[in-house]
């Protein structure tokens, strides 16, 4: 017992000694992630949704002003920009066929690139036969070539404007290629190629086992809006809620329904898979 005193105590001495000297070393701060520029509400708004808030409010501010229901004020723009988004159909069938389409390009490209054109002008060469879902993203990537910009600088911007996870490893891959210049990147882009095409025929396979709970979600909608139109038209079922109070509380009680339907919608929408590729710091295009 009296041995494992000292002992305990000269490898706390030893280890205090070692944390000391390693305070005192001089470490390089790793350098900021680089963050992504984040619009307001507003401005993420399409202009179509902006032109429903404007037309809702306006309508809104008619009824409230010749019935003294002031809660059309709130009711009326969140009912003509809100229901169409809640009947229309996500957008995972487009991002389906953007996944589809980087797969036909990727074939393209790798097949130019087989008979020995270089990475450059193969990507440039591939802008006629670019699929439209990412026909914007390949024309502004060649748009950038053609100007002089660093290759890997034009794939990173290229991997942000595509904004998935699969245009990340599809741009990654030419971006090896082109601080390697070796060869076989066709077999690479062949193999990336065959990997999206089962990525899209198992996201058709879960978008078609999620069509029948959107199908659900926007029948109970349907229903839900012509309920509450048809009891809005008697007068004697919404009479009681004509006091202020009964106002701010039909707004609470809608309010409340409203965020049960966006909860049944979004239970049917897929999660994108995270991109691992960070945003470059130079997106000015050309």
């Amino acid at each position: 017992m009296t041995a494992v005193v000292p002992a305990l105590a000269g490898a706390l001495i030893v280890a205090g000694t070692l944390g000391v000297v390693a305070g005192l070393r001089k470490t390089t701060p790793p350098p900021p992630a680089p963050r992504r520029h984040r619009r307001s509400p507003w401005a993420r708004l399409t202009t179509r949704t902006k032109r429903l808030l404007a037309a809702g409010a306006l309508a809104g501010l008619v009824i409230a002003v010749a019935t003294g229901w002031w809660i059309a004020l709130v009711a009326a723009p969140a009912a003509v920009a809100g229901i169409p988004a809640l009947l229309s159909a996500p957008a995972a069938a487009a991002h389906v066929d953007r996944l589809e389409a980087m797969e036909e390009w990727t074939r393209a490209l790798a097949g130019v690139l087989t008979v020995g054109a270089g990475l450059e002008q193969a990507l440039i060469a591939t802008v006629r036969s670019t699929p439209e879902p990412i026909r914007p993203e390949v024309t502004r990537l060649a748009a950038r070539l053609r100007a002089r910009w660093p290759t890997e600088q034009a794939l990173r911007v290229f991997a942000e404007d595509l904004d998935d996870a699969t245009g990340d490893v599809l741009a990654a891959n030419l971006i090896l290629a082109a601080r390697r210049r070796g060869a076989g990147l066709a077999s690479v882009l062949e193999g990336v190629a065959e990997s999206v095409a089962a990525d899209v025929r198992a996201r058709r396979e879960v978008e078609a086992d999620r069509a029948k709970p959107r199908a659900t979600a926007r029948w109970v909608t349907i229903i839900t809006v012509t309920v509450l139109g048809l009891m809005a038209l008697s007068g004697q079922y919404v009479a009681p809620y004509g006091t202020p109070l009964g106002q701010v509380l039909l707004v609470a009680l809608l309010g409340l329904y409203v965020a049960t339907l966006v909860w049944m919608r979004r239970m049917a929408v897929g999660r994108q898979l995270p991109r691992f590729i960070a945003p470059t710091t130079q997106e000015a295009t050309p």
